[in-house]
């Protein structure tokens, strides 16, 4: 896949650069918003990455000038917390998400891959569904009852203005559900603006939410509307809305009540028309009960509750999910879309995927770069997913009693090498096929695998292997790894 970055800091520029091409993209770079538009048009990028604030054609009037002239590139700008009113505006014009500074590689990473993922899944929403028993839901796909039964739920809630709270552990796809919720409801062609709210210092909530009018407090430097007043007409997605201090939560709760806002400095109210979604990873009513979330602001926020199920109760799901991250995966990579041998499936569906749907996606990219052959095998596989094995994920399905215990292909290199090591494993006490030493055998071959890939470079495969580079150093000496390993 290929990104564009724009931006007039060539520090930045280099920066965003080498971040990218690590996480697998092309990049071609602009230094304002006239080269970048120029770049756009012909050279079909598949994504932009754009500052806003640049001399000349900034940010704004780059993605109003794309979108005007009917292109459809995904694009994400990136801001200051101290202009994100411009980031908000630009989403309003047509930019796709917003990424605010300071940000690390990660940040930069996963915003772009969740844009991509959106944008990948979007352009199969048409399907009907998306395999036998399952349903598409836009961006959003499911199998499971409970799954199925919250995104139903959400499209009978979606044409009122009510309120509604998304609760489930993190990385289950709450976001998912909210842009669900805005692009089924009248507001649709209004803005949909999602905001972290743990990741705002307390010190910017109030100006961010509310706005500013010039000269309120010392760096005021121009009247600044608020998140709410960006979001009118449309849909305010809260993320972590549980991390909001005490103080902004009494300001929230009357925003709500009445539907106006009053900036920093501003004498009078403004009347805003914002639907809004909260979200979060905790449960609200023991908040509540703890002293740490108003009890009239959770009812007011609540009025409709969305309950996501973790992966790990959501068997129905795995199969489907991995189908289509793998597919969206393999376009980004320009390559073919792998199968998944029984043996991999098997471990995908013993491990406990504490981290959810994301976790799952970085599993199953991982496992694209470093399988061959056209098909992700076991060994494909990060050796901590084999700690499950003992205490299957998915206790009673059909699909846990019919699987081996331990996956056929698991550290074998063949789907069928191991083929009669699936007893009861109450026997397997008298074989040598201990947990232990099936993961040994597996991260081994992971770490000499990802050493091939990258010509015996550390540093790269460190960075695959997501280890730091003492433990590399240290695992590559106790595998007796020396001779496949460079600086």
């Amino acid at each position: 896949m290929k990104v564009l970055v724009v931006d007039d800091d060539s520090g930045l520029r280099r920066a965003l650069t080498l971040i990218l091409e690590d996480g697998g993209y092309t990049v071609e770079t602009a230094v304002d918003g006239e080269s970048g538009l120029r770049l756009a048009g012909s050279g079909t990028p598949d994504m932009i990455l754009t500052d806003v604030r640049m001399p000349g054609m900034d940010g704004l009037a780059m993605v109003e000038q794309l979108r005007a002239g009917g292109s459809q590139t995904p694009v994400v700008v990136m801001t200051a917390y101290g202009s994100m009113d411009l980031a908000v505006e630009a989403v309003r014009r047509g930019a796709s998400d917003y990424i605010t500074k300071p940000f690390g590689a990660t940040d930069v990473l996963l915003t772009l891959r969740k844009v991509e993922e959106r944008f990948a899944l979007n352009r199969d929403a048409d399907r009907p569904d998306a395999g036998p028993g399952s349903r598409r839901y836009g961006a959003l796909v499911a199998a499971a009852p409970a799954m199925v039964e919250v995104a139903e739920l959400a499209l009978k809630v979606a044409p009122h203005p009510t309120s509604v709270l998304i609760q489930g552990p993190t990385g289950t796809g709450k976001e998912l559900l909210a842009r669900l919720l805005h692009d089924h409801s009248e507001r649709a062609a209004g803005p949909f603006i999602p905001v972290n709210c743990g990741a705002i210092p307390d010190t910017l909530m109030e100006s961010e939410f509310f706005g500013v009018l010039r000269g309120a407090y010392t760096g005021a430097e121009r009247d600044r509307p608020g998140l709410f007043e960006s979001a009118s007409g449309g849909t305010l997605f809260l993320d972590e809305v549980g991390e909001l201090p005490e103080a902004l939560q009494v300001k929230l709760l009357r925003v709500l009540q009445e539907g106006r806002v009053r900036r920093l400095g501003a004498e009078s109210e403004t009347e805003v028309d914002v639907r809004v979604v909260g979200a979060t990873n905790r449960c609200l009513l023991d908040e509540v009960g703890a002293g740490r979330f108003r009890e009239d602001l959770y009812y007011r926020l609540a009025v409709v509750t969305l309950q996501v199920p973790p992966l790990r109760e959501r068997p129905e799901d795995l199969e489907l999910l991995v189908e289509n991250y793998l597919q969206a995966r393999a376009r980004r990579l320009g390559v073919g879309v792998p199968d998944v041998s029984d043996g991999a499936m098997a471990v995908l569906r013993v491990h406990r995927w504490p981290g959810n749907v994301r976790e799952l996606e970085n599993v199953l990219e991982r496992a694209l770069i470093l399988s061959d052959g056209g098909m992700i095998r076991a060994g494909d596989l990060p050796a901590g997913l084999a700690s499950a094995l003992e205490r299957p994920l998915f206790s009673g399905s059909a699909a846990a009693q019919s699987d081996p215990v331990i996956p056929p292909d698991w550290g074998e290199g063949s789907d069928t090498a191991a083929a009669g090591n699936a007893e009861d494993p109450a026997d397997r006490s008298s074989e040598d096929l201990s947990v232990k030493r099936r993961s040994a055998d597996l991260e081994r071959d992971l770490i000499q695998k990802a050493l091939e890939r990258t010509g015996g470079h550390r540093g790269q495969a460190r960075e695959l292997l997501d280890l730091s580079d003492r433990a590399l150093r240290y695992k590559i000496r106790e595998y007796g790894l020396e001779d496949t390993s460079g600086e």
